[in-house]
């Protein structure tokens, strides 16, 4: 069944992705038809960034769930007809099926009539002059604004002569349809940043955080581990969906203490009335302390690594502890109440492929990793340079941008197959060449000054080196 699919105007790159991962929550696709993807299309000459899309879905049941879930959804519509004007719609409201207008225009039913616009403003007047042109509609029931039976949309475009830099639209077109599912509109205000009890400087946004639980497929009763914990913003969306969580950080200040009693990640779930973390650790993503052999528990795998943009990534060891001159160090007894182990910077490339090995150890097959990477938005160097490994299948890849040279891509990976020694080494050797590769950016003179720096060794001019002091690769 062919749906009007309408996204909120904001993140286009997230927006069927998104619709994608929740179909597949929802069971349109049969377990092991990974790599499946829906069934899309444009109307006629509209552009690719427009927010109105057509989708296949099987029932209008799943529609109702993807569209009450979904963070860019902005409502799933059964078309009755639409047209480059009132005359065209109107034909096309008639020729639709009388079977399938009926049992929602009946006598004791209630409806509303809602008028929507994109690319201009519509007046009360105009509203009024709309909804009275579609007398031709046999509505035998009675109007109810507040809690409806049924609602219908009139959603109108403008031309492309006063778009104001939104999508080009060839030629105005009128959409008439009933509404199968709409967004949760309190979910994001109830969330937001600014009435969180406790923030750091890397807190995710809530929109965010929504939207990568649902590329993660979260929900009820999965197990959820966030390895940048930090103030817990990513694991308080899982825990909306029901997800049991576990998070990790290198800094103990931010998992024991927080600013608090009443100012830590812990109270940020209270705050919400949602089940706390089944556990918090101070631990190093290079140096995991899983014990060996614990093997897959976790369903879902969401981060944000630290890239150097607000945060500089860290690992355990001091300069002198990592050059081999002095032997590691044991805390005495009566110190580590309060001790607070040394750190060292951690290179991005050498934090994702801990993050990689760590999930293809741990996540279950068919469990999905979704975690943020950063690139240079370069028509030069063409498709990025995303990270791989034997253990997993990309599914999806998201651009947000950040400015006009520099971009983060959210990438969820489906884990499809188990770890192994044999895949063990390939990952090893999947890692050298996307190291190389980054080198060979950096000397070619792609500096990313909020991710990298020169390489040791490597023959970019000294003169750029020390705009890149303390930004690591």
């Amino acid at each position: 069944m062919w749906f009007l699919c309408v996204f909120f105007h904001r993140l286009l790159d997230y927006r069927r992705p998104e619709v994608e991962s929740l179909a597949e929550l929802f069971g349109v696709f049969d377990q092991g038809e990974g790599g499946k993807r829906l069934q899309w299309k444009l109307p006629l000459n509209y552009h690719a960034d427009s927010p109105f899309h057509f989708v296949d879905l099987p029932s209008e049941e799943i529609a109702r769930k993807i569209a009450k879930r979904s963070i860019l959804v902005k409502g799933i519509y059964e078309l009755w007809g639409e047209g480059s004007d009132q005359k065209e719609l109107e034909e096309a409201i008639k020729s639709f099926p009388d079977e399938r207008k009926t049992p929602y225009l009946t006598e004791g039913s209630t409806f509303r009539v809602v008028v929507d616009s994109f690319g201009k403003v519509i007046t009360f007047e105009e509203q009024t002059n709309l909804i009275e042109g579609l007398s031709y509609i046999p509505f035998m029931g009675r109007v109810h604004l507040k809690n409806p039976e049924h609602k219908f949309w009139l959603m109108v475009t403008d031309g492309c002569g006063t778009n104001n830099g939104l999508p080009p639209v060839v030629e105005k077109r009128v959409f008439f349809g009933r509404e199968i599912g709409g967004a949760e509109r309190k979910l994001l205000p109830t969330y937001q940043l600014k009435s969180r009890r406790y923030l750091g400087p890397t807190a995710m946004d809530a929109e965010m955080a929504f939207l990568m639980a649902n590329q993660a497929q979260v929900r009820p009763g999965k197990l959820v581990y966030d390895p940048f914990v930090g103030t817990g913003s990513i694991l308080v969306a899982a825990a909306h969906f029901g997800a049991f969580t576990m998070g990790a950080d290198i800094d103990i200040r931010v998992v024991r203490d927080g600013r608090g009693p009443n100012c830590n990640i812990w109270s940020n779930f209270q705050q919400y009335g949602l089940h706390s973390p089944v556990g918090l650790l101070r631990a190093d993503n290079n140096l995991p302390p899983w014990r060996p052999g614990l093997g897959e528990v976790f369903d879902a795998i969401i981060c944000d690594p630290p890239y150097g943009v607000r945060a500089g990534g860290r690992k355990s060891g001091g300069r002198k502890l990592l050059k081999g001159t002095v032997q590691p160090y044991t805390v005495p007894e009566d110190k580590k109440g309060d001790h607070i182990p040394s750190t060292a910077p951690y290179s991005l490339v050498e934090c994702v492929h801990d993050l990689l090995d760590l999930a293809a150890k741990m996540l279950v097959v068919g469990g999905r990793l979704v975690f943020f990477f950063p690139v240079v938005r370069d028509e030069v160097l063409g498709q990025p340079n995303y990270p791989q490994h034997p253990c997993f299948a990309m599914v999806a890849a998201c651009e947000q941008i950040l400015s006009w040279r520099y971009s983060r891509h959210l990438l969820t990976m489906v884990k499809t197959a188990a770890y192994s020694e044999e895949v063990a080494e390939a990952a090893r050797l999947m890692h050298l060449e996307f190291k190389e590769n980054h080198v060979k950016w950096l000397e070619e003179g792609n500096l990313h000054s909020a991710v990298f720096k020169p390489a040791e060794g490597s023959n970019v001019p000294d003169l750029l080196k020390p705009k890149y002091r303390g930004k690591y690769v």
